[in-house]
């Protein structure tokens, strides 16, 4: 054992002595956890770290668990996975002393701003305006399929400064109030009544100067950030062995009887649990070689390769559960306080169709893996040097 693997575990059992799981409320144990540095631990240390290797951080968090201890994750999904990663690395010290140990406890949940009705995979062609006024700037636009934005207390928005300049090049971030005059959150009803997700209008919306993220055109780069974190978010997770999504289909084959356990299904139930064990190896390994900050492009393979299998998982839960799988009768709309409700399979079923379009469509992965991972041509893109003002839009 290193000796930083020794240090970790001995903050481990310090958090764990101060703070026992079955007795501490969830938000105190995080918030002791990110004091002792093991929020993020790679961080610097007084921002949730210790300025440690990123790899450290799935020992702490598998002991954790273990333990029974509460998840960043689970309550705020958004902010732990994306939005703090992003603040991370191009926050102000301001803003990661104010942002990150409220937004990893979950006192503060976050939300992510990028996607329009007329710039979903072409994030770059977004046309949410941001004007500066003094020391303000005023956000004018549409957001949509925003995932928790009706419980949200600040969001990570990417808006146009300046039309003049290449799509890529005019954008800019910002840390943005939701609970700012201007700021009109509604929901967006899916397919199991659920509405996690929302659409959301900023109407002469003011932002401090001091809420940008880097620098007036740093937007792509700043977005670049949050969706390679987000990608990992969706699909790098590293659960132990046999549990996550195939879980469900396991126990349900295990309590089957009679002809619906056939040769047939039971091959098809030993596939999908061997692609869902590659997967969990491959992110092993991935979250092993990632850097901190910006995560390569092993981010986008665990997301294309787990959408696919989360969907084919579900998919053949509802078969094997037969007519019972066409019984799904609770369609009333409901504002949920955590993403991605997986309560029974037929729920689960239908939740599991987005996974191939949130977080960057299954196209768009392959499109990225094709060019930035296999070398091979781009598609052909006549808008690269236009400024985005010229550029034609419906």
């Amino acid at each position: 054992m290193t000796t930083d693997e020794q240090r970790v575990g001995d903050l481990v059992d310090q958090l764990l002595g101060d703070c026992p799981p079955a007795t501490t409320k969830p938000a105190e144990f995080l918030g002791h956890q990110f004091d002792l540095g093991l929020a993020w631990v790679h961080h610097a240390p007084g921002m949730g770290g210790l300025g440690l290797a990123p790899k450290l951080q799935a020992r702490i968090n598998q002991r954790i668990q273990e333990a029974g201890g509460p998840s960043p994750v689970t309550r705020n999904p958004i902010g732990h996975g994306m939005c703090g990663p992003t603040v991370a690395v191009w926050g102000s010290e301001a803003q990661k002393a104010r942002y990150l140990r409220p937004l990893f406890t979950g006192e503060e949940i976050w939300c992510q701003l990028f996607s329009e009705p007329g710039a979903g995979s072409d994030f770059a062609g977004l046309s949410s305006r941001a004007v500066r006024d003094g020391d303000e700037w005023i956000v004018n636009g549409q957001k949509v399929w925003t995932t928790l934005a009706h419980l949200a207390r600040f969001g990570l928005i990417v808006a146009r400064t300046d039309s003049e300049a290449v799509k890529h090049a005019g954008l800019t971030a910002f840390v943005v109030d939701m609970h700012a005059p201007g700021v009109d959150v509604r929901p967006l009803r899916q397919m199991t009544g659920d509405a996690e997700f929302n659409e959301v209008y900023f109407t002469d919306v003011r932002i401090p100067q001091a809420e940008m993220l880097g620098a007036p055109g740093d937007g792509w780069r700043v977005s670049l950030t949050t969706l390679m974190n987000e990608r990992v978010s969706i699909g790098g997770a590293i659960p132990p062995k046999g549990s996550g999504t195939i879980a469900p289909l396991v126990a349900l084959w295990t309590s089957l009887a009679g002809e619906r356990r056939s040769a047939a299904a039971q091959e098809r139930v030993m596939r999908l649990w061997s692609r869902a064990e590659i997967l969990r190896l491959t992110n092993i390994r991935a979250s092993q070689m990632r850097k901190a900050g910006d995560p390569g492009p092993e981010g986008s393979i665990g997301k294309l390769a787990s959408a696919e299998l989360n969907k084919d998982i579900f998919a053949c839960a509802v078969d094997l559960l037969g007519a019972e799988g066409m019984l799904y009768d609770d369609y009333t709309m409901k504002r949920p306080e955590r993403a991605l409700d997986l309560s029974t399979i037929q729920r689960a079923f239908l939740r599991m169709r987005a996974n191939s379009i949130e977080g960057g469509t299954t196209e768009v992965m392959k499109n990225i893996l094709g060019e930035r991972v296999l070398g091979l041509p781009g598609d052909v893109r006549v808008d690269r040097d236009v400024p985005w003002s010229q550029v034609p839009r419906s």
